[in-house]
């Protein structure tokens, strides 16, 4: 259920919202944002992958899997905040995979690193997961040493933020999704928990050259020229992986870290999937438990988010698609990513775009396994030294603080600057705003006139600090029905022996990471805390969802990334400033966690929903009925028995269905392909392979039908033998329990 009834609120709100979210729907909140920030080995230690396997097990490692697979249909997906973007079916569930370590010698030392197939970390989600885990197991796990980290996809279930700007095209709080997440997720950490046994952990990288691309090269160039000259790449292409073996050294799994946004997957998709690193996870996790249906294998393997902010996985670059006009087909404007002065036709291309975004997807997760596979297959860096980590929260509105030359600067209430409405080239705005300009009328002259009613004016104060950032969203000063944007975010950090993970509540670009790498590994060598072997990496975003994180000199060109650095010019070199100054919490023989600003004040319980129901004329999950002479789960359109099937084809099959929101099926599926082998069918294929497809189709609002697509498309090696397809469904009559179907399509051959 809904927490606040939309209806009751005042009928003038909601007329600016309905006429807010039609504005906005591709421009103002094109949220190719949200986008995640993570990251990789500091650069001064990133060649280091020397060494042999320890001979020794100091650690307690337990690792696990959870489904969080929201609706699939009926809401909005998070990511690229486009209200058209309404889930229509499932291509691979949504997971959790959790990570334990512990001190063998001091069990009660021990971090959890949990990586999410979501667009972002969350205070509320978090919130939910810890106090479940500590109730479980009290002592264990706390707010201080639960990490809840994302991969940054953009094709996931949305509505599960606690603030209000990310839930705007998600049509407000769906607690639905929120719950799914939570549930799937202490699930995960049950499981690696229960896992728990003696083992060892050793750290390596590589270099995986095509995996990404800079999005943002115009905002890159900014920064000084000495210090890119450090760098071969405008991106970082640094694999960092984390090896979890047992005691006698056998792979467990293994937790990796590189930097490219989830983007592979376009904005015109609607059906549920991971993106690039849930895919990497499957191809990886099949591969070495081929007979285990996913979501059902021992080995894990993740792949977690890096410092994404300027990364794209769409490598071939951004290309003008404005048919009929001279640009057509040619690069994207460099400075603005434009395409006749406007943004809407400047799409980034994946390696597969000839073929599909699909096809891209899996390239751009290919690239990732083959980089963990060999990492896998070499002697890797041994981690020695204890298990700690170090929790604070930060209030980021008019944060004073010294730079490292003696000048005190502040960050800033949080606001959005115009070129966030313009988008990038994973996915463009609208209504003519474009990033890399740092001005407001010559953009767009009516925002200047609407803007104040969306959210209230800035004062000069809030002007003067976001400088030189022309501000369209005030969010930080809007407070009702609740709170926009957080104020106060997350700092965390987690140390196993010389690996340090710096737990982050934005997008980091490049260079951001690069420096806060730098400049953590510098401060932890100064203070004594770790050696010269030290080890850090990015991951994020995490925990609170701050948006983004661009360097001092790319804030200045307000592109999408800077525009989207809500706390200000000066937000990285707060973060240094802050992370750095608790380092020595993670020293051998540190204790406690270091003074802190107030939490966050919950949000999900002033949530409210703006559902497609009351706004749209959508219909919820009312009822469900067959039609007229009809069963649930009956087919109405068969496979084809008449010849044999051959690999690459597709197998489609269309059964009478009920809305899937009435079981999410977490840790099941909605479909089969069975094989009949000694006359007993078993289960070859789930909804979690890529293979398969779920999609529902409501065809009557008031009659309450609908119906159900499954496509099989038959992979090479496919055994030749007689299949079927099997629909799993659940419906509510209008009055009485939801109560499980199954439907089977006639059973086919492949050759």
């Amino acid at each position: 259920m809904y927490l606040v009834d939309p209806s009751s609120l005042a009928p003038d709100f909601w007329s600016l919202m309905r006429s807010m979210m039609q504005l906005l729907q591709r421009g103002l909140l094109c949220l190719t944002a949200f986008l995640a920030s993570a990251g990789i080995f500091t650069d001064g230690a990133s060649s280091k992958a020397l060494g042999v396997q320890g001979a020794s097990a100091q650690y307690l490692l337990g690792l696990g899997i959870g489904d969080i697979t929201g609706p699939v249909v009926e809401t909005n997906m998070m990511g690229y905040a486009s209200l058209s973007q309404v889930d229509t079916g499932l291509h691979m569930r949504q997971r959790s995979r959790a990570f334990i370590i512990a001190d063998a010698a001091n069990p009660s030392n021990r971090v959890v690193f949990i990586n999410a197939d979501i667009a972002m970390g969350d205070t509320g989600v978090r919130r939910s997961i810890v106090s479940a885990l500590s109730s479980e197991f009290p002592g264990l796990y706390t707010n201080e040493n639960i990490a809840l980290s994302s991969t940054h996809q953009h094709s996931g279930v949305g509505g599960y933020l606690e603030d209000l700007l990310p839930q705007i095209t998600a049509l407000g709080y769906v607690n639905q999704s929120a719950q799914a997440i939570v549930a799937g997720t202490v699930l995960a950490v049950k499981r690696a928990h229960a896992s728990l046994a003696a083992g060892k952990l050793s750290l390596g990288n590589t270099t995986v050259v095509d995996g990404n691309r800079n999005r943002s090269p115009s905002a890159y160039l900014a920064n000084p020229a000495e210090e890119r000259a450090r760098y071969e790449y405008d991106q970082d292409k640094d694999l960092t992986l984390v090896r979890f073996d047992d005691a006698n050294g056998n792979a467990r799994g293994f937790l990796s870290f590189f930097a490219v946004h989830g983007t592979s997957i376009y904005e015109n998709n609607t059906l549920v999937s991971s993106d690039n690193k849930g895919m990497a996870a499957y191809l990886y996790e099949s591969s070495i438990e081929p007979d285990s249906m996913p979501g059902n294998n021992t080995f894990v393997a993740g792949f977690a988010q890096s410092n994404v902010g300027d990364t794209s996985p769409n490598t071939l670059g951004a290309f003008c698609e404005s048919p009929g006009e001279a640009w057509d087909g040619q690069p994207c404007d460099f400075d603005h990513s434009t395409c006749g002065n406007k943004t809407e036709d400047c799409h980034g291309r994946g390696p597969g775009f000839r073929i599909s975004d699909f096809e891209s997807n899996k390239i751009i997760a290919q690239y990732q396994v083959d980089g963990a596979k060999t990492l896998m297959g070499q002697q890797l860096t041994p981690i020695t030294g204890p298990v700690k980590w170090v929790h604070t929260y930060m209030n980021m509105s008019f944060r004073s603080f010294t730079l490292p030359n003696g000048t005190t600067v502040q960050t800033c209430p949080p606001a959005m600057g115009y070129s966030f409405a313009g988008g990038t080239t994973d996915g463009p705005g609208a209504f003519d705003f474009i990033q890399g300009d740092n001005s407001s009328n010559s953009q767009n002259p009516f925002w200047e006139l609407v803007k104040g009613a969306v959210t209230p004016d800035p004062d000069q104060q809030q002007i003067d600090c976001q400088f030189p950032k022309p501000i369209l969203l005030n969010t930080g000063f809007a407070h009702w029905p609740y709170e926009w944007s957080p104020n106060t975010v997350d700092i965390q950090m987690l140390r196993v022996g010389q690996l340090v993970i710096l737990v982050m509540p934005g997008e980091l670009t490049t260079m951001s990471g690069r420096r806060m790498r730098e400049a953590l590994r510098a401060k932890l060598i100064s203070e004594g805390v770790l050696g010269d072997d030290a080890y850090v990496v990015i991951a994020g975003p995490a925990n609170t969802y701050a948006h983004y994180v661009a360097t001092h000199e790319e804030y200045s060109v307000q592109r999408y990334e800077g525009a989207s650095t809500i706390f200000g010019q000066w937000t990285l070199d707060s973060y240094i400033d802050k992370y750095s100054s608790i380092v020595s919490y993670l020293a051998d023989d540190a204790t406690g966690q270091p003074p802190s600003d107030p939490a966050p004040v919950d949000q999900t319980s002033k949530a409210i929903s703006l559902q497609a129901r009351r706004l749209l004329n959508q219909t919820g999950v009312v009822f469900d009925a067959a039609g007229i002479g009809r069963d649930f789960g009956e087919v109405l359109t068969d496979v084809r028995t008449s010849s044999p099937y051959t690999a690459g084809e597709a197998v489609i099959a269309t059964f009478v269905g009920a809305n899937p929101r009435n079981n999410l099926r977490l840790e099941q599926t909605f479909l089969t392909v069975d094989q009949l082998v000694n006359g007993q069918w078993n289960a070859v294929r789930s909804d979690s392979h890529p293979s398969t497809t779920y999609q529902w189709t409501r065809t009557s609002t008031i009659l309450g039908t609908s119906t159900v697509n499954i496509t099989w498309v038959i992979e090479d090696g496919t055994p030749s033998g007689t299949y079927r397809l099997t629909y799993f469904g659940d419906s509510k009559p209008l009055i009485g329990n939801i109560t499980p179907f199954v439907g089977h399509s006639s059973s086919f051959t492949i050759s």
